[in-house]
């Protein structure tokens, strides 16, 4: 066998070895194959907020070991698993843009898996917004999930109060 060959040969199992020992970590809850034929899965990770530990995400996206870039399909399911404070909240950023939470590479060009939190406050819930970005030609595939106060101790009800009977209507254009 050509010696080139079997160089190529030998990188390319390192590169899908290191591929598949990268996507494993203690975050991995879930793993469903998308067929015989491909190596490509459904990956699912659980993350803690940090600064909101009262909240924990379910992310899916798809792991495929064997490109250099996984697909930019991804989703977010965020539900409360323990008491959110109203000091949790005050750590968080306000502004419309929010602040990156989860990150993860997605490709050895620059791509990545970020889950944003951004809070309403008018309307008192955490979102967070699951979506990928490439450096030169981002995606518009994204998801949103979102918390509600309502029921915690950090619900602030003057302002749910500020907002009582002041409906906004949407129009779809």
């Amino acid at each position: 066998m050509n010696k080139k060959i079997l160089a190529a040969l030998l990188g390319t199992t390192l590169l899908g070895s290191a591929a598949l020992l990268s996507g494993c970590s203690d975050n991995d809850v879930g793993s469903v194959s998308l067929g015989i034929l491909t190596f490509k899965d459904i990956k699912i990770n659980a993350f803690q907020d940090k600064d909101v530990p009262g909240v924990t995400c379910h992310i899916a996206s798809i792991d495929s070991p064997l490109t250099l870039s996984d697909p930019s399909d991804c989703s977010v399911s965020c539900v409360q698993t323990g008491d959110i404070t109203p000091e949790m909240i005050d750590r968080i950023r306000k502004n419309k843009e929010g602040e990156v939470v989860f990150k993860q590479s997605k490709s050895v060009f620059l791509k990545s898996l970020k889950i944003r939190r951004i809070f309403d406050e008018k309307n008192q819930t955490l979102m967070y917004l699951a979506y990928t970005t490439k450096e030169f030609n981002g995606s518009f595939k994204n998801s949103l999930s979102t918390i509600p106060l309502w029921k915690t101790s950090a619900y602030n009800p003057e302002v749910a109060a500020q907002n009582d009977g002041k409906e906004e209507v949407l129009s779809l254009k």
